[in-house]
């Protein structure tokens, strides 16, 4: 499908041949691009195969190594975001341009206008935020936001700039499906003003709905385009991948062993002012068990993962426990050791450190679990690096990780390709207890069929999983049971197969509180 198919065409915006080389690796290669005014146009791609380096030339944070861009069929030279914005683009990263010693509203008034007041600001952020449906609290700092909210700061924060092209990379990954909705009719709203959308999405069903035209990349060249309406989401994920996505087998709901986790009535009051205090919490997960535990970004997934894996103890040891162990004033070290991995919802910083090699952070994460094995000498202070090349390369052929080198730096991967190294790097120990926060957050549907099925299996293995996921998708998927995290409470589980999407929703938007969990979805 052409540009001279859409209505109105005369490309908004155009790239021709453009190339982006990082040594000899090609990035993106001689990609050719047009989109129209007023479409809403997906750029579709497994991870890695270019669709973040194309965005970031056309937002001006990477210079090309040749090729044109034209906007408005002139040629143009975009240096930075700066000229991005003045020419009219806006853009949401996948992984946020945030300062965290900063406040919602400061944040915001990094991107506008030096002369516009921050009060201003804040009021104009906050209205626009409640229209959206998006809510922030303007004078919140950024460092006691979950990551769904820092999200939303990206997006009110792009759409306050009046843009006439926005690019949205994932920008529904950590909504719920009625926050999506609001976002549609948000965009279907831009689109009717004749404004533009390039939006980058794993969620194909979305791509279904909203968007006009598609154009896939694979291995940074553009290898097709579509109308995305006529397609179904095996025909898109094919066209990505090159080959059929394979179908993740539900777990075995009927194989269930000894609990191996367990947390009774834990309550955590707030570390910050703007933290979710967690409010009796109970959960117990058995040998071949997957508790998925879903809801609405900020309502206390960061904090209950955090207790569960002692990056913050509690002050009852019995509040928690490990393999029948009470763990609850222990540490990460104290858990792991017995046979429990944790996977954090942030790559970058929290699960691995981006400057570092592959190898140095599976050391990091693994040194005290697995010191004979990584570490010799005396006193075991001296790293085996064979052993941990070969577990580095094991992790990675299990898991596909494409990566340009043998062992490259963590943050010269792409999203979903570290993810996948992160998530296999607990798996590859064989945990008797996984607890993984957003294991799939950006990933395509190639790497989340993967990270799914590898769940799926190590609890049919015998290990008790528990997957925090804003993906309702993703949490019927692999879940054995279901519960739902709400205001820092946490509802009973349901078995998965008696739980629909509408029941789901009404308990994430709290009414439990009000009635036992049973009660409110029974209602229903």
């Amino acid at each position: 499908m052409s540009l001279s198919d859409v209505p109105g065409s005369g490309a908004l915006l155009s790239v021709q041949q453009l190339t982006k080389l990082f040594g000899s690796f090609a990035a993106c290669d001689h990609i050719d691009l047009d989109i129209a005014p007023g479409e809403i146009h997906a750029l579709l791609g497994e991870n890695g195969a270019g669709k973040s380096t194309l965005v970031k030339m056309l937002f001006g944070v990477l210079e090309p190594t040749e090729g044109n861009i034209l906007w408005e069929g002139q040629p143009v030279s975009i240096g930075s975001p700066g000229d991005a914005r003045m020419l009219g683009i806006g853009m949401v990263f996948q992984h946020f341009s945030l300062f965290e010693a900063l406040t919602v509203a400061e944040n915001i008034a990094l991107s506008l206008d030096d002369s516009i007041p921050i009060g201003r600001i804040a009021e104009e952020a906050r209205a626009l935020a409640r229209a959206y449906g998006l809510p922030l609290d303007p004078h919140v700092h950024v460092a006691d936001l979950s990551v769904g909210e820092r999200q939303r700061i990206e997006i009110v924060r792009a759409l306050l700039q009046n843009p006439k092209l926005i690019i949205l990379d994932e920008p529904t990954s950590v909504l719920t499906p009625q926050e999506a909705d609001r976002l549609f009719e948000t965009l279907f709203k831009l689109k009717a003003e004749g404004k533009s959308v390039l939006y980058i999405s794993h969620r194909l069903e979305e791509v279904q709905r909203i968007c006009d035209r598609a154009t896939v990349l694979r291995n940074g060249r553009v290898t097709g385009a579509c109308d995305p309406r006529q397609e179904t989401p095996a025909s898109l994920a094919r066209m990505m991948v090159g080959s059929d996505v394979a179908t993740v087998t539900h777990p075995d709901r009927g194989n269930k062993g000894d609990v191996q986790l367990s947390v009774t009535n834990l309550s955590v009051a707030a570390r910050t002012p703007f933290a979710m205090p967690l409010r009796e919490v109970s959960l117990a997960v058995r040998s071949g068990e997957i508790l998925a535990i879903a809801g609405v970004a900020g309502n206390g997934q960061g904090e209950l993962f955090d207790a569960l894996s002692g990056e913050y103890p509690v002050s009852s040891p019995d509040a928690i426990t490990i393999r029948k162990k009470a763990v609850g004033t222990q540490g990460i070290t104290a858990r792991r050791l017995l046979g429990a991995g944790f996977v954090p919802e942030e790559r970058h910083g929290h699960a691995a450190v981006s400057a570092m090699k592959l190898s140095d952070n599976l050391v990091l994460a693994r040194s005290q679990s697995d010191r004979r094995t990584f570490l010799g000498g005396a006193f075991l202070k001296v790293i085996r690096r064979g052993a941990v090349k070969t577990a580095t390369k094991r992790i990675a052929d299990a898991m596909d990780v494409r990566k340009s080198g043998e062992d490259p730096a963590a943050g010269s991967l792409s999203g979903g390709n570290l993810q996948k190294f992160i998530v296999g790097r607990e798996l590859d120990r064989q945990p008797a207890v996984l607890v993984v926060n957003q294991p799939t957050w950006g990933v395509d549907a190639g790497a989340a069929s993967r990270i799914r099925q590898a769940l799926v299996d190590l609890a049919r293995n015998g290990s008790a999983v528990v997957v925090i996921s804003q993906d309702l998708d993703e949490i019927f998927e692999v879940a054995t049971e279901i519960a739902v995290i709400s205001e820092g409470r946490l509802s009973q589980p349901f078995p998965a197969g008696e739980l629909s999407r509408e029941k789901i929703g009404l308990l994430m938007g709290g009414l439990h509180e009000s009635k036992t969990a049973s009660e409110t979805a029974n209602a229903h």
